[in-house]
C-alpha cells in the first residue's frame, strides 16, 4: 500500500476513532499530510484541524546572540493559522498547560499592523521574573502542543473545519509523568468530541498507544467507546507500508512494561505513573485468564485486602492524579507497589532482563 492507499482506507474507516501504533520512519507525518489532501473539499478547504511535525515547525527560537541573549523569544512563524491566532490569549493557553504544571511565566506579541493580526513572538521568563529566558526541548513541545489544543477551540477553526482531528505524536522528548498528562489530554478530547467527528492518533510510543488503547477499550468508560474505537498497527515491511489490524497475540508489550516496573523497583524510583503501567499488567493478565477484572488477579497472586488494593489502583491511574497531584508516592503506596509486583512475577514465572 502507499500512503495514499492507507490515508483512504483510515477516512473509509466505519469507526470514528482511529489509534494507530506507528513503527519508526514508516512516514505517520507524510500519512497525516496524505490524509489533510485526501479529505480536502472541492474547493481545496481542510476538511479537519491537525497537529503534526509540521505544526511544530511554526516556532523556532529567536536566540538574540548579538545582545547576549538579552531579548530570545520564540517566534511563530506565518502560516495559515495567523487569521486564528489574534483570537488566542495567554489564559487559553494557560489552562491546557497547568495540568503540566509549568515553571515560567509567558505572554504573546500581537503584530497588530499585520492584516490577520497574527501572534508574533512568544517570551518567557522565570516565574515571577522579567528576564526573558529560554525553556527546555521538553517545555517547548509542551507548550506548543497546549498552543494548538487552545488554537482547537477558537471559533472558526475546529468549529469550521469540523470533521476530524488528526494528532501525530505530540509525546517526543516527554518524560513519562508529561506523557501521562498528554495521553489524559488526547482522552479528554476524544471525550468531549467522538460522535461529531473523526479523531485519528498516530504514535510510535508504545507507552501512548497503550494508555489510550486501556482507556478506551478496557477502561471504566470503555462502554462508551468501543465500538466507536478501531485500534491499528502501521508497519513497513521490505519498503512496503502495510496497515493492520491490532493483535493482541502479536502486539505484546506487557513484558516490556513489567521491565520497566522492576527497573522503577530496583531503582527506587516508583512514582504514581507507574501505577497506571501496573493497572495494564495486571489488565492483560485478567484478560488472559478470561475474568476481565484486576481483583481476580490480586487475588490469585495471595493478596488480602482486594478491594482496597483495587480501589488504590484505580485511583492512582485516574487522569486527575495527574493533572492536580503530585507524582510522587506515600510510603504504604510504595511498598504496596512492591508486594503486587513482586507477587505478579513471582505467580506466573516471568523472567526479565533489566538494564
Amino acid at each position: 500500500m502507499n500512503l495514499q492507499e492507507i490515508a483512504k482506507a483510515i477516512r473509509d474507516t466505519k469507526e470514528n476513532i482511529i489509534l494507530i501504533y506507528a513503527f519508526n520512519a514508516v512516514g505517520k507525518t507524510r500519512l497525516s499530510i496524505a490524509y489533510k489532501d485526501l479529505t480536502k473539499d472541492e474547493d481545496g478547504n481542510h476538511a479537519g484541524v491537525y497537529f503534526n511535525a509540521y505544526s511544530e515547525d511554526i516556532f523556532a527560537w529567536e536566540n538574540d546572540d548579538e545582545n547576549d541573549n538579552a531579548d530570545m523569544r520564540l517566534l511563530v512563524r506565518p502560516s495559515s493559522l495567523d487569521r486564528f491566532h489574534s483570537l488566542l490569549n495567554e489564559d487559553a493557553v494557560l489552562e491546557k498547560l497547568m495540568p503540566y504544571k509549568p515553571s515560567y511565566d509567558f505572554k504573546f506579541t500581537i503584530d497588530e499592523g499585520s492584516e490577520d493580526a497574527r501572534i508574533e513572538f512568544v517570551s518567557f521568563f522565570e516565574e515571577g521574573g522579567d528576564q526573558p529566558i529560554k525553556i527546555s526541548r521538553g517545555e517547548e513541545r509542551i507548550f506548543i502542543w497546549c498552543f494548538f489544543l487552545a488554537l482547537f477551540e477558537v471559533e472558526g477553526l475546529a468549529d469550521v473545519q469540523d470533521r476530524h482531528f488528526f494528532i501525530d505524536d505530540p509525546v517526543t522528548s516527554l518524560d513519562d509523568h508529561n506523557l501521562f498528562i498528554t495521553a489524559f489530554k488526547i482522552y479528554d478530547l476524544i471525550e468531549q468530541h467522538f460522535k461529531d467527528r473523526n479523531i485519528i492518533i498516530t504514535t510510535h510510543h508504545v507507552g501512548l498507544f497503550s494508555i489510550l488503547f486501556d482507556q478506551l477499550l478496557k477502561g471504566e468508560k470503555s462502554s462508551r467507546y468501543k465500538k466507536y474505537t478501531k485500534p491499528l498497527i502501521l508497519s513497513g515491511k521490505h519498503g512496503d507500508l502495510n496497515l493492520e489490524k491490532y493483535n493482541k497475540d502479536v502486539f505484546l508489550y506487557h513484558l516490556r512494561l513489567l521491565q520497566l516496573l522492576k527497573q522503577a523497583e530496583d531503582d527506587g524510583s516508583v512514582k504514581s505513573y507507574h501505577f497506571v503501567l501496573l493497572r495494564q499488567v495486571l489488565e492483560n493478565v485478567a484478560s488472559f485468564l478470561g475474568t476481565g477484572r484486576v481483583s481476580h488477579v490480586l487475588e490469585e497472586i495471595g493478596m488480602e485486602d482486594t478491594g482496597p488494593d483495587s480501589q488504590i489502583i484505580n485511583t492512582l491511574s485516574h487522569k486527575n492524579i495527574y493533572f492536580y497531584e503530585s507524582d510522587e508516592l506515600v510510603q504504604d503506596n510504595k511498598e504496596l507497589f512492591t508486594q503486587i509486583l513482586e507477587k505478579l512475577m513471582d505467580k506466573y514465572g516471568f523472567v526479565l532482563h533489566v538494564d
